[in-house]
């Protein structure tokens, strides 16, 4: 993969996960005999990312202490510190400026996917940004009613299962995509995503079809714990 840079965003305060996050960084939260961040980096690792930058704030020296420079990884670490939240996207105008394509993930998933192959069709696009996609189904576990606008029952559908493309939190860019990121302001990867889109720069996607998991909510976390060791093959 000609990508070798990735920045982590590794700087939330997990308030879902409490009152673990409290004295834990969700990044550190343990997958098996791993904190998923290691889980990530391994995968990093691997893929040929060898330049990681972790995105911190909260209880940041914890992370530091575990991860230290990435050397008994097989990578280089640095860490760049928010002093006050800037949101998803504010983190990466404090970072030293990338020279080439990066990637840009969120520091708590557990997934299976290629990030070779995303890189290549990213690469392939000509895109200034790609962001990895998830199809997730939503259960609605009630009777839906559809009316017109005066009250007239049209369709009355039960229990109905809604599927949506989602975000995965991973993220290709060039570099020219940071210059749409204000200094020192909070700013969102949405926020970020629809200056790009706005100013006409093309933003394309690609669909993962295998694992993916937002450790972020107590039930992902708890299904994460009992899928990983299935898939531990597969992801590392």
């Amino acid at each position: 993969m000609g990508v070798k840079r990735a920045i982590v965003l590794a700087g939330g305060k997990g308030t879902r996960l409490a009152p673990y996050t409290t004295v834990l960084p969700k990044p550190l939260m343990p997958i098996g005999d791993m904190p998923i961040l290691e889980v990530l980096i391994r995968q990093l690792s691997k893929a040929g990312v060898c330049n990681i930058t972790l995105a911190v704030g909260h209880l940041s020296s914890i992370m530091m202490a575990y991860f230290g420079d990435g050397a008994a990884l097989g990578v280089d670490i640095v860490y760049s510190h928010e002093d006050q939240p800037l949101g998803t996207a504010g983190p990466l105008a404090l970072v030293a400026r990338p020279e080439e394509t990066f990637m840009v993930m969120n520091g708590d998933l557990l997934t299976d996917l290629d990030f070779v192959a995303m890189a290549e069709a990213h690469e392939r696009s000509g895109s200034a940004a790609t962001i990895g996609l998830y199809r997730r189904d939503v259960n609605i576990d009630l009777g839906v009613i559809v009316t017109d606008v005066a009250g007239t029952v049209t369709e009355y559908i039960e229990k109905p299962v809604y599927s949506y493309l989602v975000s995965m939190g991973m993220y290709f860019f060039e570099p020219r995509a940071l210059d749409f990121i204000p200094a020192g302001s909070h700013f969102d990867l949405p926020d970020l995503i629809r200056a790009l889109v706005a100013s006409g720069e093309r933003v394309s996607s690609y669909l993962h079809e295998g694992f993916w998991l937002d450790i972020g909510r107590p039930d992902d976390y708890q299904r994460a714990q009992i899928e990983f060791e299935t898939l531990r093959s597969r992801i590392l």
